[in-house]
């Protein structure tokens, strides 16, 4: 599984929370957290930057991936649904992608490739911490699929 996301390099703390959660998928599953440069932004140049971030995405994606993009406008899920959905997206024959927009989100030629889309949440989320989010929620998940102690129903 890739986890690709646009920009730079993070800051410590999550670093540290990011290597938390993948050290916890151990050798059941491969997660790998990439980063594209995030294209330079000016006045009116919105649309240029996303082409230029949607062409680095698309370059960094293996070309038989499932794409899933983390989005506003996609669909929430509880964690028994996201299990589900995870689930399914694993199933789909391709490596799974969950690929995390820059500060304008994804231009045209992303959505068309995507096979999914997935909201965090209603809120807007920094994106260094979305990636921290995505990956507890990921393990959450992936440890109702395996029945590992990790999740709780309340």
């Amino acid at each position: 599984m890739l986890i690709l996301a646009v920009g730079q390099r993070p800051p410590g703390w999550v670093s540290t929370a990011c290597s938390d959660y993948l050290g916890r998928f151990g050798r059941r599953l491969k997660v790998e957290l990439k980063e594209v440069a995030p294209a330079r932004r000016g006045g009116a140049q919105r649309t240029a930057a996303l082409a230029q971030e949607d062409a680095r995405l698309m370059a960094a994606l293996p070309g038989s991936a499932f794409p899933v993009l983390l989005d506003p406008r996609g669909q929430m899920f509880d964690s028994e649904r996201l299990a589900q959905a995870l689930s399914g997206w694993l199933a789909q024959g391709g490596p799974l992608a969950l690929v995390i927009g820059g500060a304008d989100g994804f231009g045209p030629a992303m959505r068309e490739r995507a096979r999914a889309s997935w909201s965090l949440s209603p809120l807007t989320l920094p994106h260094m911490l979305a990636r921290v989010v995505v990956l507890e929620q990921l393990y959450r998940a992936f440890s109702l699929l395996h029945n590992l102690p990790y999740h709780r129903e309340h």
